[in-house]
């Protein structure tokens, strides 16, 4: 089982931003006031993009789709993920050594750092920005922390009957100041209610499915879908029921069909819902699933170019773009949702690992790790719009998921 924006500069810099999306990188210079010092700047054109070679983080604006800085220090970063404060400013990194580092954009600085675990996959942040939550293997459990000063408030164990500890999965925030999970040992889903973060109160919803390894949160906070390593489906929960059940979904949608072997788990963060439909990996197959969120019973199959890992819609649902485990990792295809049916493939480079679309979807961000590129695409004309250079990277994060639910 990977933006600096500058403001009070002249207008003839702003110009080539609002006629054509993205400046040019000699545009990309930090712009400084008259003493010298950086210029003001915001926070909502800005992101990360893991470096997992070297455990480290290229900052990113999405206006100018320029690097603009660099910091390094983080660990392991072979398996990482980012969640960002409610004012965009802070980025808290959850590396898969334990590491848990809260990072300044605006001074492009680590400003705290704690080791957590010894293995950990992921975290959230909740609805008001206090807390921050992380998954660990090892031990297994959840960690919640003071999201000012990544000071330890409670230590979750994931216990199974017998005692023993199960890894963590799935970790999402929900209203209400509570955190949801998946226990890949112990076929469960646990809701975790930190209204009182002395005293967290955990209900457990058992036999949901054998080893539940990644899960997704819908756009509106209601259903929360667990992935089934260990057999064909799904397990569902409505979290708007008073008292929220796991239902199982798309139950042996493999029946009767040779099993493939996984060379990559999906990932479920990288689950969509565009419209009516929920667009989902089917786990080593190579298609993906597409399923009636009224009904949550399949309504299509997609055949495409091999096992996908990411399925990620474009914000305003009209495409679906995959990229895919082993052998076929050098390639993208999109899908067009009112048709249900692939339209293009691309192939922007070696072992493309993450894609991320700017908040409003004009680009689409992907990184080719063996070709130390990320690649910018126009996702309507699907032309190459603009390259960075970045030592093998994964992960792309953007500030704008610190709006959403989930992410």
């Amino acid at each position: 089982m990977k933006r600096r924006t500058w403001f009070g500069a002249a207008a003839a810099t702003l110009a080539p931003l609002a006629l054509g999306g993205c400046a040019s990188p000699a545009e990309n210079s930090r712009q400084t006031t008259a003493t010298g010092l950086p210029a003001l700047m915001g926070t909502g054109d800005l992101g990360v993009i893991i470096e997992r070679a070297d455990g480290a983080l290229t900052f990113v604006n999405t206006s100018s789709c320029t690097s603009i800085g660099r910091v390094n220090g983080l660990g392991d970063l072979s398996h990482a993920s980012v969640v960002f404060s409610r004012d965009e400013r802070y980025a808290y990194v959850f590396g898969r050594d334990g590491g848990l580092t809260k990072v300044d954009l605006l001074t492009q600085a680590i400003t705290g750092r704690v080791m957590q675990a010894g293995n950990s996959i992921g975290g959230a942040i909740n609805a008001d920005g206090t807390l921050v939550a992380a998954q660990n293997y090892t031990p297994g459990g959840v960690k919640i922390f003071r999201a000012d000063s990544l000071e330890l408030l409670a230590d979750l164990p994931a216990l199974a009957k017998d005692g023993k500890r199960s890894r963590v999965v799935g970790l999402a925030d929900l209203p209400q100041n509570r955190f949801i999970y998946s226990l890949f040992d112990t076929d469960s889903i646990c809701i975790a209610d930190c209204s009182d973060i002395s005293a967290p109160r955990i209900q457990t919803l058992e036999g949901i499915g054998r080893q539940p390894y990644d899960a997704m949160l819908t756009p509106n906070g209601r259903h929360y879908i667990a992935g089934l390593f260990g057999e064909d489906g799904l397990a569902l929960v409505d979290l708007w029921d008073e008292k929220p059940t796991a239902r199982r979904i798309l139950s042996g949608y493999g029946r009767g069909e040779k099993p493939l072997p996984v060379y990559k788990m999906p990932h479920l963060r990288g689950w969509t819902v565009a419209g009516q439909y929920a667009y989902l990996p089917a786990i080593g197959r190579h298609e993906v699933l597409v399923v009636d969120t009224h009904t949550w019973r399949e309504a299509a199959r997609i055949p495409v170019a091999g096992q996908p890992v990411f399925v990620m819609a474009r914000p305003d649902g009209r495409q679906v773009w995959v990229n895919f485990s082993v052998p076929d990792y050098d390639r993208i295809q999109v899908i067009d949702t009112p048709s249900q049916r692939v339209v293009a493939t691309l192939q922007p480079g070696k072992a493309v690992m993450h894609m991320e679309f700017a908040p409003r979807g004009q680009h689409v961000w992907i990184s080719c790790r063996d070709s130390d590129q990320v690649k910018i695409y126009d996702t309507h004309t699907l032309r190459e719009h603009a390259s960075i250079s970045v030592k093998a990277p994964s992960g792309i994060f953007f500030t704008s998921r610190a709006q959403r639910m989930g992410l």
